[in-house]
């Protein structure tokens, strides 16, 4: 059975500084909602004031654009601030429009990706079918929010584990 992993999504500077140490932390995954909270006037600037702390464990850092160019764009410059560094794409934009394009590009170029907001095993297929090569690949299942509406997520998440195990780079976050 695989090892479990503890990832933190939180973006608050002295407490990535804490965690950091603990052993039992194993990356890190934040968004700009996050990191508006904490204060950051700049988000590049405040990502790199992370990645200062955060040198050797995976930390995802999301893109904010809603179109397929500007994904790409962002992404790419988001992708230079590391090699721990994970690009965060959503898995719909806001238009509910699936990202496949961008997976499927950014996943060809070798660029390390968290694709967020995924409910379903059905999202997981499509994502595994965009994705080229041997880039490294997390899947964040929002299993959190779907129990907040009242949905069982074990169901999802299991579908989710068996179709992926046959990919050595994707991994699931139970988000």
């Amino acid at each position: 059975m695989p090892k479990t992993k503890i990832f933190c999504d939180i973006a608050d500077i002295k407490t990535i500084k804490e965690f950091n140490k603990k052993p039992i932390v194993d990356g890190f995954t934040t968004n700009p909602s996050l990191m508006r909270k904490a204060g950051a006037k700049n988000y590049e600037l405040y990502s790199k004031e992370i990645l200062k702390i955060c040198k050797n464990k995976p930390i995802s850092f999301e893109v904010f654009a809603d179109d397929y160019e500007n994904i790409l764009e962002q992404a790419l410059k988001i992708k230079s601030w590391g090699k721990n560094v994970f690009v965060k794409i959503p898995v719909e934009n806001s238009k509910g429009i699936f990202m496949g394009k961008v997976i499927n590009e950014l996943s060809k170029n070798n660029i390390k990706m968290n694709i967020t907001a995924v409910y379903t095993h059905g999202q997981t297929a499509r994502i595994l079918s965009k994705i080229k090569g041997k880039a490294k690949v997390i899947i964040s299942i929002f299993a959190g929010r779907a129990g907040d509406v009242g949905k069982d997520p074990l169901p999802e998440i299991k579908k989710s584990l068996n179709i992926v195990k046959k990919y050595k780079n994707v991994k699931i976050l139970w988000a």
